[in-house]
């Protein structure tokens, strides 16, 4: 399956409904007093809708992904034209001190952080607009907060949801790349150490509200971090000398896309069809079949269902978007 233009054009109409529909909302919001009881749109002019903060900012990244690759889709201009009244200085500026409130140490983190470097790296890419530079204060602000993070987290986050570590510093060091070569370092640092002597999974997945793979997850970063010779080897003792790829990782099953928890799991078949593709190419001609077989499987269980409820339509788009990009 690939990411085509009649694709391209649903999931942009899809996010073109929710990035600017303020309720239902779940705010993630420490309050101090009474003055803290705000509304979304208040607390955060820019990313108030898709019902949480991050769901909005990865779904602008996916829109400004998708008008990136097809400019001429009937959608570009809409995209361009929102983004435009969006991504204004007053905004981000008040993005900025809602941030830097010091009950806000852990705003959406880390799942949050990662996604809005995501977002600011592909606003750059478009040349014609000043969406990264207005971005770049926002993003630089999240990117400040990471080594101080990763200096006191002792034990990596394996869960399969928003606190998972390896997700976010998958997203973080697309980012820095290029901007921070001592942030890269940091990463790979500290990623080698959490993870460089791990061998022989064999934890409990999936949750039942997991959208992400901790296994997985962990494997796509080690990718990006690890040589890939000595990748290769430590993968397959990771998954695959244990059996644990081919035996445990099948699509997921769905049972109720209206409930918020369960609907993850479409979630979870899409990054695992990422994670998958990435490993994949991580690895080259030394990739087991069995990585394509399983991506193409899981892609196929979610794509869909991605917008068969609002719990799930808020965000799935931007995770199938992602499944079908092409490997960098």
């Amino acid at each position: 399956m690939e990411l085509t233009e009649e694709l391209a054009r649903r999931f942009a109409r899809i996010a073109l409904g929710h990035v600017a529909r303020e309720y239902p909302n779940k705010l993630d919001h420490v309050m101090t007093g009474d003055a803290d009881a705000r509304t979304p749109r208040a607390l955060h002019p820019a990313f108030f809708g898709s019902y949480d903060w991050h769901s909005c900012v990865h779904s602008w990244w996916m829109l400004l992904t998708l008008r990136r690759l097809y400019p001429d889709m009937a959608e570009a201009e809409e995209i361009a034209a929102l983004a435009d009244a969006t991504f204004t200085h007053e905004k981000l500026a008040a993005e900025l001190v809602y941030l830097e409130r010091p009950e806000a140490r852990g705003f959406e983190r880390p799942y949050g952080w990662g996604w809005l470097l995501a977002l600011h790296d592909e606003a750059a890419r478009h040349g014609n607009r000043d969406w990264g530079a207005r971005l770049e204060p926002l993003a630089e602000a999240f990117a400040d907060r990471l080594p101080p993070y990763l200096e006191v987290l002792t034990y990596p986050i394996t869960v399969g949801t928003h606190f998972n570590t390896s997700f976010a510093l998958v997203l973080t060091r697309q980012w820095v790349q290029g901007r921070r070569p001592a942030l890269v370092a940091t990463i790979d640092d500290w990623a080698t150490r959490a993870f460089g002597e791990r061998e022989d999974y064999a934890g409990w997945e999936p949750g039942g509200d997991e959208f992400l793979s901790p296994v997985l997850t962990a494997a796509l970063l080690m990718s990006r971090v690890l040589p890939r010779e000595r990748f290769d080897a430590w993968f397959d003792a990771l998954v695959v000398t244990n059996g644990w790829l081919e035996r445990e990782c099948h699509p997921v099953t769905v049972s109720d896309r209206s409930d918020g928890k369960i609907a993850h799991l479409d979630g979870l078949n899409l990054s695992r069809a990422w994670c998958l593709r990435g490993i994949a190419h991580a690895l080259g001609e030394n990739a087991p079949s069995l990585l394509a077989e399983r991506a193409a499987a899981h892609l196929g269980a979610a794509i869909g269902h991605v917008a068969d409820d609002y719990m799930g339509e808020h965000w799935l788009a931007s995770f199938a978007v992602l499944a079908l990009l092409k490997p960098e």
